[in-house]
């Protein structure tokens, strides 16, 4: 194989102004939502708010190439179980460690009611489960039953009621993550049809409250115009990836994990932020090397090559104020004193710390939800947890004594808003207790 053709972007003071410029383009990504996808996306939810079951099994024959009837949308019980019985004692065994540790995990988020009491008074943020949730998997070829334990698992553990797949082609071991997970009922549809589905309800499909997981762009636009029906995880871009490295790295771990996004597909990102100028040259090297014999090598190259970069800055601290403008959904740290830099590190979705961390232990067997913000979206947006799976409602009682005390301040701010009722419906319950 070729040498790799990866950028690098010299931030450093008196770098060229032209690599200043591609950072903060970088920085500035957003999943794209624009253009055919979301013109499609919004045909099919308009066909299957029309036409129901009916639609969804001509979008499933248009694009998928699949004959499906209403009758067929969900996987039997006793199919589900014959499926699980045909995944390999290994791989079962690796689903079980996985599910038990992301369960044990995310039982650490369970919390409860909040609120004060005090004379008269009692304020409350109630916490309930969501009622019913879908997870979306992608089918067929692209098998991820990994990301059916990260969502399906938190949402179980919130208390969810009802939690459903949606899968198109199921494999086996995506069934048996279903499993696993809890998952109550398996859909075998996809694509932006199954999104609109489950958001408007169908005869077949139920309405959910929340939908989440990855899908192509297609899903990714359909999910985004659909929230408000019902809510959604977030909008997911491309998988991406920030190793933070000093001149004690080693580049071929360095190379291992920004390859291990890269493969995910070709718009994925994956970036370096160094302080030494020498590691850059060995990094390639070894992502040269480790290309040659990887399956997946010319989507991951294409990545490197198209979305990747080495960036050259200061010190440490610049490193770290690097990273915080690009937000990553993976940060990882192999650099000195990891720990004492993982306060400052602030708009990252997950933080990967020391050389025993890498990012795929996140992906499978850690514990934390692997389902990140991407896109920049870790300045605002968290992991997937339990917390996405519950809906506060506020709690107010007030007795006598406390409205009189209010009432004075309520009546004045409504009358300034120009709010007559508001102050009225205070006064007449301060007459009646007179």
């Amino acid at each position: 194989m070729q040498t790799l053709r990866y950028r690098t972007l010299d931030l450093r003071a008196g770098g060229p102004a032209e690599d200043r410029a591609a950072w903060r383009r970088l920085c500035t990504r957003a999943a794209g939502l624009s253009g055919e996808a979301d013109a499609a996306a919004r045909e099919v939810i308009a066909a299957v708010r029309e036409r129901g079951d009916a639609a969804v099994c001509e979008l499933t024959a248009r694009f998928e190439g699949r004959s499906i009837a209403p009758a067929e949308f969900e996987i039997p019980k006793f199919a589900r179980a014959a499926a699980c019985g045909r995944v390999s004692t290994d791989l079962r065994g690796a689903l079980a460690v996985a599910a038990a540790n992301v369960r044990v995990f995310h039982e650490t988020q369970r919390h409860g009611d909040t609120g004060l009491r005090a004379e008269d008074v009692s304020l409350a943020s109630r916490v309930t489960p969501l009622g019913r949730v879908a997870v979306y998997a992608p089918g067929g070829t692209a098998a991820y039953p990994s990301s059916v334990l990260m969502a399906g698992i938190p949402a179980k553990v919130a208390g969810v009621r009802e939690v459903i797949l949606l899968t198109p082609r199921p494999a086996d071991v995506v069934l048996l993550a279903a499993e696993l997970a809890g998952i109550d009922r398996v859909f075998q549809i996809g694509g932006a049809q199954a999104i609109a589905a489950v958001a408007l309800g169908t005869a077949t499909v139920p309405r959910v409250d929340k939908i989440v997981g990855p899908g192509n762009a297609y899903v990714t636009a359909a999910k985004r115009q659909v929230f408000g029906l019902v809510d959604i995880d977030g909008i997911a871009g491309p998988s991406e990836i920030v190793v933070l490295a000093d001149k004690d790295a080693d580049p071929e771990l360095v190379a291992a994990d920004l390859i291990a996004q890269a493969e995910h597909d070709v718009l994925a990102c994956a970036i370096v932020i160094t302080d030494c100028q020498e590691l850059i040259p060995r990094v390639v090297a070894a992502l040269t090397r480790q290309l040659a014999d990887l399956p997946r090598a010319e989507i991951a190259a294409a990545a490197l090559s198209e979305h990747g970069a080495a960036v050259l800055v200061e010190d440490v601290a610049a490193m770290i104020a690097a990273a915080n403008d690009y937000a990553p959904e993976h940060l990882e740290l192999l650099i000195a004193d990891a720990e004492a830099a993982v306060p400052r590190l602030t708009t990252s979705g997950a933080i990967f710390v020391g050389a025993y961390t890498p990012e795929a232990a996140g992906d499978y067997t850690a514990g934390p939800s692997h389902v990140l913000p991407t896109a920049g979206a870790a300045r605002f947006a968290s992991p997937l947890g339990v917390w996405d799976f519950v809906k506060h409602t506020s709690v107010l009682r007030l007795g006598p004594r406390a409205l009189a005390e209010q009432a004075p301040a309520i009546v004045r701010l409504a009358r300034a808003e120009r709010l007559e009722g508001h102050a009225r419906a205070v006064e007449v319950r301060l007459k009646q207790e007179t």
